[in-house]
């Protein structure tokens, strides 16, 4: 049986006892049916790991002892932004999910002027919230322990103005091609819009700001298959998904 990968929102020290936060205490009592003496993983976010064992079961809370640090990292050596434009239903679960399993420093959600999902004040921080679980929840099953940072939301132009990486590259309907590259990039910022695409506009804005433009081809994808294809396609280039 693989042993659980659990993340935790808190401080961790070799020896230590905690109680887990209840969705997770949930799914190791209930889904897994784990018992006192079972192992599992445990990490923060803040890098490496750690072994544990369970301690003690509650009706909602599962205390943990802190094991052996591992200092094991799964991180891409190129670090990747993905700005995409939010998009209706559970679409945009689906991209931060597979995008924090593809490797994605950072995810940058964008109002942009075909985006029909606006959101504002407390809608606006309960999906951000959901964002971060779903992404906390990828990491545990790809084997990750650094998290995404998942950003607050903003218009598009602002992202766009404030983008920096050492290639920007700009996903869009009017490219034939990907521009070339004149050497490998440590950081790329990576625009990707909304069901609809870019405007004229926010092309227009991107081209100005140095964004490069990038093509997936002769065939037009949902706005779920394209960053993640593009995704893939840059960490087989510059990534650690190269293949020999």
């Amino acid at each position: 049986m693989r042993v659980p990968r659990i993340y935790t929102n808190q401080p961790l020290t070799e020896n230590l006892n905690i109680e887990l936060e209840a969705a997770p205490s949930r799914h190791l009592a209930r889904s897994l049916r784990m018992k006192p003496g079972d192992n599992l993983i445990v990490f923060n976010g803040a890098g490496g790991q750690y072994s544990a064992a369970v301690e003690s079961i509650q009706r909602s809370a599962v205390h943990v002892t802190i094991g052996r640090f591992d200092s094991i990292e799964r991180e891409s050596s190129l670090s990747v932004t993905l700005g995409i434009a939010i998009s209706r239903g559970d679409r945009m679960d689906w991209i931060v999910q597979k995008a924090t399993e593809l490797g994605v420093s950072a995810i940058a959600p964008l109002m942009s002027e075909r985006s029909e999902v606006r959101l504002k004040d407390d809608r606006l921080t309960k999906k951000l919230h959901h964002w971060q679980k779903i992404s906390a929840s990828a990491c545990e099953q790809c084997g990750r322990n650094r998290l995404p940072n998942i950003q607050p939301p903003v218009a598009i132009e602002q992202w766009i103005g404030a983008a920096d990486a050492s290639v920007k590259l700009v996903l869009h309907h009017l490219a034939t091609a990907t521009s070339a590259v004149d050497e490998a990039p440590s950081s790329i910022a990576l625009l990707v819009g909304p069901e609809g695409g870019l405007s004229d506009d926010e092309i227009d804005r991107a081209h100005q700001a140095d964004f490069r433009a990038m093509s997936l081809g002769p065939r037009i994808m949902r706005t779920e298959t394209a960053p993640i294809a593009a995704l893939a396609i840059l960490q087989s280039h510059w990534g650690d998904m190269n293949i020999t």
